[in-house]
Parts: structure tokens; sequence; C-alpha cells
């Protein structure tokens, strides 16, 4: 039975390893790709380092009107080409971390979560399993993260090609 309470998506690219690597340490690349479908990410701040700060900012049409989200977190490992974890809060522009309720979200959400990325390298191709520890499979941000690796294979394509 699948993982229903969080995040889990296994992606194969027809992309080295080096590559799939840089889309999620390097500022330019992860701005390419990261965020639902629509969203654009204006400020990408990562010291890709263990105890090195993220502070990303995404922008988006919605039916309401223009949306703003920060997010802010903490790289916890940093294994170069293989694993990268880091935690994840909801935040305000300076980067100050929100609770759920203060973000207008139900009450309980995790103030704080965790993104596992592990890639394996097969050669010209690469195996990634990302794993978002405290966003359910079914909600809102999982569907984000389904819309972003979409955009982040495409994205791969086109450099590839």
């Amino acid at each position: 039975m699948a993982d229903t309470k969080n995040v889990q998506i296994e992606r194969t690219f027809d992309a080295p390893i080096d590559l799939i690597w840089a889309m999620w340490t390097q500022p330019e690349h992860f701005a390419n790709w990261y965020g639902p479908v629509g969203a654009r990410i204006p400020k990408a701040d990562m010291d890709v380092r263990v105890g090195g700060h993220r502070h990303i900012a995404m922008e988006m049409q919605t039916p309401g009107g223009p949306m703003q989200m920060f997010f802010v977190g903490e790289y916890r490992e940093v294994d170069p080409k293989t694993r990268l974890v880091y935690n994840e809060s909801m935040a305000d522009a300076d980067g100050n971390a929100m609770t759920a309720e203060q973000m207008g979200m139900p009450a309980g959400a995790p103030m704080e979560t965790s993104v596992v990325v592990e890639l394996e390298d097969l050669g010209p191709r690469t195996k990634m399993t990302l794993t978002h520890i405290g966003v359910p499979a079914d909600s809102p941000g999982g569907q984000g993260w389904e819309m972003a690796i979409d955009k982040l294979q495409a994205r791969v394509a086109e450099l590839r090609s």
C-alpha cells in the first residue's frame, strides 16, 4: 500500500546525475522548475551545505488574484549527487517561519516538514526519489509537487536537447 501520509514521487530522468543534482542545488536551475504550473520563483536563496539556509519566494495567479508564498529551511544532509535533506516551513517575506494558522491553513498542520531527495546514478539516466515528510500525498502540496516534478522533467529535456 502506498504511503498517503507523505508525498513520495519516483522519477527516472534521461540525464546524468550531475544535471539532476544541479537542478536541486543551484538557484538559477531550481527557480526554473520549482512550484506548481503557473508559479514563478522570483527568489531562491540557497546555501547548500549542512546548516546552510534557504529562503524561497513563490508567486502565482489564483482565481482570487495574485498570491505570494515564502518558504524557509535549513539543509540537514548534503551528500553530493546522492542525497539532500532539508526542513521547510512557510514564512513571511522576511523569512520568519509561520504556523499553519498564521498562514490561514487548518489548525494542526505541522509548522515544519522535511524534504528528502535521493538520487541514483544509472549512467546516462538518474533515478530520483522525493519524499516530503509531513505533507499528505493527496493534499494541495502533494499536487503541487507532482506538477513541479513534471516541470523539472520538461526543463531537463529542454536542457538536454
